[in-house]
């Protein structure tokens, strides 16, 4: 495991840990955060951790191109119950990802240090929010580092059922409209499987960051569901 300094660097990622990380330490700086982004890194720590970056072995994604919307997420979006906007309202995102209680999850790894760097990458044009409406009233929403072809999803949340999925849907969507390879989900659960997102290999993922061309079976982990 790398222990970071205050050099703008982190060691290759086939040096992670089998559970997947890669280094201790460090800041999240808006440099250091997009040059982990680039290279198929990410942060995860707990608030009273140190900063952890990760590069798992294997990587959740969504291939925009190949994904097929669920006939329930069909049905909702025809009710026109939700509305949605892109990138209107980072903060309340965010901070909603931050308060909102999960299921067999204690606290939140969205600590204030977190919340803070990300806003300043918002402010860069880097980080987005897609956020879902109801009567006027922000219920679900997400958020994530756009990469300019890769979007790396970071977290979401749900006030009403099915919120966050249309946001999901939504995104991905958007993803496809303007040719983005991969939505990166990150690690591996099983919401995000039910909603149509695969694992595949780190090495694989690093190629698509680095606009290598990678080809996915039709039916891999895109079933209609």
């Amino acid at each position: 495991m790398y222990f970071l300094t205050k050099e703008l660097y982190f060691p290759p990622v086939d040096e992670a840990s089998y559970e997947g990380i890669l280094a201790v330490g460090g800041d999240l700086s808006s440099e250091r955060l997009l040059l982990a982004y680039k290279n198929g890194i990410f942060p995860w720590f707990d608030d009273d951790e140190p900063i952890l970056w990760w590069s798992p072995p294997q990587r959740m994604v969504v291939s925009p191109k190949l994904y097929k919307v669920s006939k329930s997420s069909r049905n909702l979006i025809n009710r026109n119950k939700f509305q949605i906007t892109f990138n209107k309202n980072f903060f309340a995102v965010i901070h909603n990802c931050q308060q909102i209680e999960r299921k067999e999850q204690n606290g939140t790894w969205i600590t204030d240090r977190i919340i803070s760097s990300y806003t300043d990458l918002h402010k860069k044009g880097i980080a987005k929010s897609v956020e879902v409406w109801e009567n006027d009233v922000l219920v679900g929403g997400l958020y994530g580092v756009d990469l300019g072809h890769v979007f790396c999803g970071e977290s979401m949340f749900s006030k009403v059922p099915n919120a966050s999925k249309i946001a999901f849907v939504w995104l991905v969507n958007y993803l496809k409209v303007n040719n983005y390879k991969l939505l990166d989900c990150q690690v591996h659960n099983d919401h995000l499987e039910k909603l149509g997102a695969f694992e595949i290999s780190r090495e694989a993922f690093i190629k698509i960051l680095k606009s290598e061309e990678i080809n996915f079976s039709s039916n891999t982990g895109l079933n209609d569901h």
